[in-house]
């Protein structure tokens, strides 16, 4: 397994196409009703993956469908990461300017930060503050799931990883409401209203939902220093592997997942232009598709019961996060940007 940096990983089951056909149908089927469900009704296709997934939860007892909805959790996904390096491009970031820039990197590593020590608050390990803490910095249900591919099974539980995708997902709908009604109460030009909802909303999808409802420049802002965020996903997983490599568990192999590589080559050739529009819009949403199928598989797996037994918790160190990074984008668009 490529991306099993230190062994940590469970191996998947190993079979032929028909092995792997039942899980993946189910996925499949779990993903279409909440593409359709989105399609329709507006509703975010993260959440509706996930809730889906998790009404699904009990076919997880059918060892039948144990090989396929391994695959999509961990190989889909995978994929899905590499694809989404066609949302960015170097331009895009040069363009947002050099203290804009700064700030969203601080605003990255302080929002990590204050999810580590929420996660220690509550009497959680680094790992998850890691996670919890990632997924509301970078690009949500995303990143929650590449942070947990590259941390492994032994750091980050599938009930954690579920739980902090319940709460990403949550919460970033709430802030793609709220966020957008403090901007306009605060009468934020366009620019600073753009970069408060680019850097603080959790999902790309929500960002510039929320930007594009308070103005189209507004969302023009929030879609570069939203992307600006997504494109520090590849640094932040080759530094959390450069950092897990000296943890002792495991002195030697790869240093940096394939799927972090392939995230790199394909937003530096999105760079050059080269990628035909028609070309990259279809990635984005093969993209999404098979995000959205990781996240339904994950669901489906997911130990509910473990789930149930972890309480509130984990949603205050998410709500911690979110709150910080609220905060200091407010205060960078506020004092920094303009």
């Amino acid at each position: 397994m490529a991306a099993d940096l230190y062994g940590d990983i469970e191996p998947s089951p190993q079979g032929t196409w028909q092995t792997y056909f039942p899980g993946l149908a189910i996925v499949a089927a779990g993903t279409l009703a909440a593409a359709f469900i989105s399609d329709h009704y507006g509703a975010p296709l993260t959440l509706m993956a996930l809730l889906i997934g998790l009404a699904l939860n009990f076919l997880s007892a059918d060892t039948r469908l144990t090989p396929g909805l391994a695959f999509a959790s961990r190989s889909l996904l995978r994929w899905g990461i590499v694809l989404v390096g066609v949302r960015i491009t170097a331009g895009q970031i040069v363009d947002l300017g050099p203290v804009a820039l700064l700030c969203v990197l601080a605003i990255v590593a302080l929002t990590i930060g204050a999810g580590i020590l929420a996660a220690r608050r509550f009497g959680f390990d680094t790992a998850f503050g890691t996670l919890a803490g990632g997924a509301v910095a970078i690009c949500g249900a995303s990143a929650a799931m590449a942070l947990a591919t590259t941390l492994g099974e032994k750091r980050t539980s599938q009930a954690q990883l579920t739980m902090v995708l319940v709460g990403i997902s949550a919460l970033s709908a709430l802030a793609m409401v709220l966020y957008p009604i403090a901007a306009h109460a605060l009468q934020l030009s366009d620019l600073k209203a753009g970069f408060l909802l680019g850097a603080a909303i959790h999902d790309v999808a929500q960002a510039l939902g929320a930007g594009y409802s308070y103005s189209d420049a507004a969302g023009g802002i929030a879609a570069i220093v939203k992307l600006t965020r997504v494109a520090l996903l590849a640094p932040v997983l080759a530094i959390l592997a450069l950092f897990l490599r000296g943890d002792g568990t495991r002195a030697k192999g790869p240093g940096i997942p394939w799927f972090v590589v392939g995230f790199f080559v394909l937003a530096g050739i999105n760079s050059f232009g080269v990628i035909p529009p028609v070309v990259a819009k279809g990635a984005e949403q093969i993209a999404a598709g098979l995000l959205a199928a990781a996240v339904t598989a994950t669901a489906i797996r997911s130990p509910l019961s473990q789930l149930l037994e972890a309480g509130p918790k984990p949603l205050f160190v998410i709500l911690a996060a979110t709150v910080v990074a609220f905060l200091l984008s407010l205060g960078a668009a506020l004092l920094l940007v303009g």
